[in-house]
């Protein structure tokens, strides 16, 4: 995969090639890569995680945390290995 956009600037720059281990578990503060039902996809870390919400924050502090309905979650990955 491809990273674009700024929200995880410095760590992950336009362009960067990110891998995410789908079936790798996922804990409070790992990067993950979120894919919303509407098809929406972007790289965060994992802030919080419960039945009902999904809580993400930007590495970037211009981009405001953003918490999800886990129903417009399609689905998370843990991103594994990121270089240019």
């Amino acid at each position: 995969m491809i990273f674009s956009g700024d929200s995880m600037a410095p760590l992950y720059r336009d362009g960067d090639f990110i891998i995410v281990a789908p079936g790798a578990p996922i804990r409070i503060g790992d990067r993950i890569v979120v894919r919303t039902m509407a098809g929406e996809v972007m790289a965060k870390s994992l802030q919080g995680r419960n039945a009902r919400r999904i809580d993400l924050a930007s590495f970037n502090s211009a981009f405001p945390p953003l918490s999800l309905p886990t129903e417009q979650v399609a689905w998370l990955a843990r991103i594994v290995w990121a270089g240019q």
